[in-house]
């Protein structure tokens, strides 16, 4: 299956800079899986396509303050960080500009207390590395780091919690579930008013966010390994949720390849608590075995997340909801409007 498939044209005015000053102010493009039918509501209008016993997903990761600037200890030439994964201890995998001139046994220092030094060199910029501080890291991070917003996003975000959800809670990621921004803590009481279930995953988000599909061939594509958890709670309600017959909602994403990946290891279709590292790819073909939904934001062309959505919804419904999208001047990516498949 060819990548070309999944390309579309989008006006670059239409990628949303900065979040709305209200979460839920967003606009949500609402698409039946089965029937293509497109319809087009605002953010809080979500509770009417939930039905009291339905479970909605979320996924409480919370992003670090992963990009950090320093200096390279020998030359004072400047050098930047990503943090994408501790993988023990001091030892971060992280992504690194001027590539070509951070090699192993680099040393980058931030300031007067934290300090790095490049062990290993990966592939597309990527490196293994062991810092050394006075102190606490993450309160270190807190104060040098900044929110890793992705390349297409120009504009400074003066409140980095609005790259958080209102519910993220362990932190690990180098990107926001942004599928889940949208909400307050006002929505989802009265989506838990109207009986519908809230239950919560983590999956941190990682490497995989940041790099662009470079192969031709969609199968030939190798997804970067994540870190997830899913509670035993969270599988019970799940369990129950299919056993009364009612929808299970993944909120992103992140969320969806969570419940993917665990509904994959138990054949039987009942879930129990399940952690590890996941390098789900899904795309069209892909039989589900645990979503019967997924709230959206509206993704990058040829990305693997425009494919996942894809084989939900099948590619046809899903170029015809973009092109409409576009017409309709909807905001795209991260801090845009939202798109709930049903």
């Amino acid at each position: 299956m060819n990548v070309n498939l999944y390309d579309f044209e989008l006006p670059e005015q239409l990628i949303a800079q900065t979040p709305l000053l209200d979460r839920t102010a967003s606009r949500l493009l609402t698409l039946n899986k089965d029937s293509g039918e497109i319809n087009h509501q605002t953010f809080p209008d979500i509770i009417d396509f939930l039905n009291p016993g339905d479970t909605l997903i979320l996924n409480d990761t919370r992003v670090l303050p992963a990009r950090l600037f320093g200096t390279k200890e020998d030359t004072g030439a400047k050098a930047e960080v990503l943090l994408l994964k501790n993988v023990e201890g001091d030892k971060w995998e992280a992504l690194v500009k001027p590539g070509k001139k951070l090699k192993a046994g680099s040393v980058i220092v931030f300031g007067d207390e934290l300090k790095a030094i490049i062990e290993e060199e990966g592939e597309m910029g990527a490196r293994t590395l062991t810092f050394t501080y006075n102190g606490i890291f993450q309160e270190i991070l807190d104060r040098l780091g900044e929110m890793p917003l992705p390349p297409y996003i120009k504009e400074t975000l003066d409140d980095r919690e609005r790259y958080q959800t209102v519910y993220a809670k362990h932190e690990g990621s180098a990107a926001a579930p942004t599928a889940g921004l949208h909400f307050t803590d006002e929505l989802l009481d009265q989506i838990r008013a109207k009986g519908v279930n809230v239950a919560f995953i983590t999956l941190h988000v990682g490497l995989g966010t940041f790099r662009p599909m470079s192969v031709d061939v969609v199968e030939d594509h190798v997804m970067h390994e994540e870190y997830y958890s899913l509670s035993q709670e969270t599988a019970d309600l799940i369990n129950q949720t299919k056993e009364n017959g009612h929808r299970v909602f993944a909120v992103g994403t992140t969320s969806c390849r969570t419940l993917e990946t665990v509904g994959s290891k138990f054949e039987n279709g009942i879930l129990q608590a399940s952690s590890g590292w996941t390098s789900i790819f899904i795309y069209p073909g892909y039989s589900f075995k645990v979503i019967d939904g997924m709230l959206t934001n509206f993704h990058l062309p040829k990305s693997t997340l425009v494919m996942l959505v894809s084989a939900l919804a099948g590619r046809e419904h899903i170029m015809q909801a973009y092109e409409e999208a576009i017409q309709e001047k909807y905001r795209f990516f991260s801090f845009g409007d939202a798109m709930l498949i049903y």
